[in-house]
């Protein structure tokens, strides 16, 4: 089961990012005597690989200002690095309800704004102050988010750079991969210190997420930004009907 759900999340996360939103609460299911430190940090230690996957494969063949995802990713580390030295202090009884929300305000957004990343991308070099809004909003803001909590971070940094610095869907997301990946790595070191990774299982989990991870980039370059959107609003639906049965019905 663990083995599908990370390959699984490795697509989607590639795709329109949000993979974590699988993988976390499959790894929830599948390790309950575990403290939910254990559950992030193993998390992180599985998303890098795909998540590194993806970023390689979209840069190969979109058109990602590397140097500009370098920033945004180097202000994303130090936000995930401090959201990570917080994380222990989260209660498992909280996740669901804080993701699910997250979820819906996602789902509004889109659904509100049916051409939302389908426009072509802006031409001509990026404004300082678009730059700086990125590197200061999305960057530290969502890299704190992803080492406190995590899941969604790839879905969150897709929009939030297509509406900063005014990319389409496909461009967004390859460089979201390249941003997360910062952000994943910062996070990691901060797990890896403290002792609540678990190597094995990850390793192994990690393999499956990277497959599924190259085969999603592939795809979105292939098929272009109505793809990714008609996942997002997917994947995001499944998600909160998932999270909302557990919670409240089972």
């Amino acid at each position: 089961m663990l083995c599908l759900a990370a390959g699984a999340a490795g697509w989607i996360d590639a795709v329109v990012g949000g993979g974590g939103l699988l993988l976390l609460p499959a790894l929830l299911v599948g390790l309950p005597g575990f403290p939910p430190t254990y559950i992030l940090g193993t998390n992180k230690a599985i998303a890098i690989c795909g998540t590194t996957g993806a970023a390689v494969t979209y840069t190969r063949k979109a058109p990602v200002d590397v140097r500009i995802a370098v920033r945004i990713g180097i202000a994303a580390a130090i936000g995930s690095l401090a959201g990570a030295s917080l994380a222990s202090g989260i209660d498992s009884a909280v996740l669901r309800p804080l993701i699910m929300v997250v979820l819906l305000a996602v789902l509004a957004f889109v659904l509100l704004r049916p051409t939302f990343g389908s426009a072509p991308a802006l031409t001509g070099p990026l404004s300082r102050h678009r730059v700086l809004a990125a590197v200061l909003g999305v960057g530290l803001g969502i890299g704190f988010y992803d080492g406190l909590i995590g899941p969604g971070t790839g879905t969150f940094l897709v929009i939030a750079l297509a509406a900063t610095l005014g990319m389409d869907l496909v461009t967004s997301s390859a460089t979201a991969k390249v941003v997360n990946v910062c952000t994943n790595v910062g996070a990691l070191v901060t797990f890896g210190s403290q002792g609540t990774v678990l190597w094995g299982l990850a390793a192994l989990l990690a393999c499956f997420n990277l497959a599924g991870g190259m085969v999603g980039a592939r795809m979105a370059l292939k098929r272009g930004s109505g793809f990714v959107r008609g996942v997002l609003v997917l994947v995001v639906v499944s998600l909160v009907v998932k999270l909302g049965y557990d919670q409240w019905l089972s």
